[in-house]
C-alpha cells in the first residue's frame, strides 16, 4: 500500500469498487504522460444510481454538495488506481473541471468543489494541488448534483 492509499485510510475513506462491465466509454485516455479523464458523478458503481440528487441551492446544500464531490473524487482516485496500478505513479493532479448542477441562484459552485479538492490535497499532498473550473449548470445526467473530470500528469 502506497503512501496515498495510507492517506485514505487514516481520513477513514475506502476507494470505491469499480465495475467494468457494459461500460462503453473511456474512462481514461493517454496521450504521452498525461491522463485525461472522463467526467465522474457520484454514482454507485456496480448499479450506475446516483448516491445524491438535485440542484444545489434547491434540493441539496453546499454541505451535501461538498460530500458529493468528495465521492466522485474517491471514483477518479479508483479508476486511477486500476488504469496505473499504483496511485504513486501519479505526479501530479494538473488541472479539474467541475460542473455542478445549480439552482438558479446558487453561485457557491467553488465551495461544493472544494469537496474534490480537498481531498487530492489530502490524499496527494502538494502534488494534488491542480488549476480548476467550476461551472454551475442546469441538469446533469440521471440528475446528479455534480460531475467531475480531471488531467492528471504520471510517473513512468
Amino acid at each position: 500500500m502506497g503512501l496515498a492509499e495510507e492517506r485514505l485510510k487514516a481520513l477513514g475513506l475506502e476507494l470505491p469498487e469499480i465495475s467494468t462491465k457494459g461500460k462503453s466509454i473511456v474512462p481514461i485516455k493517454q496521450h504521452g504522460n498525461l491522463l485525461y479523464t472522463s467526467g465522474h458523478g457520484p454514482e454507485d458503481q456496480n448499479t450506475g444510481e446516483p448516491l445524491w440528487t438535485g440542484k444545489l441551492g434547491k434540493d441539496l446544500t453546499v454541505e451535501e454538495g461538498y460530500k458529493a464531490a468528495q465521492a466522485c473524487g474517491l471514483i477518479l482516485l479508483s479508476r486511477l488506481k486500476q488504469y496505473l496500478g499504483d496511485l504513486e505513479r501519479v505526479d501530479a493532479v494538473v488541472k479539474v473541471l467541475g460542473l455542478v448542477a445549480s439552482a438558479e441562484d446558487f453561485y457557491q459552485q467553488p465551495a461544493v468543489m472544494h469537496g474534490f479538492s480537498d481531498l487530492m490535497v489530502e490524499v496527494f499532498g502538494e502534488r494534488g494541488r491542480h488549476a480548476r473550473s467550476a461551472m454551475g449548470t442546469f441538469v446533469l445526467p440521471k440528475n446528479i448534483p455534480v460531475e467531475i473530470e480531471m488531467i492528471v500528469r504520471i510517473r513512468s
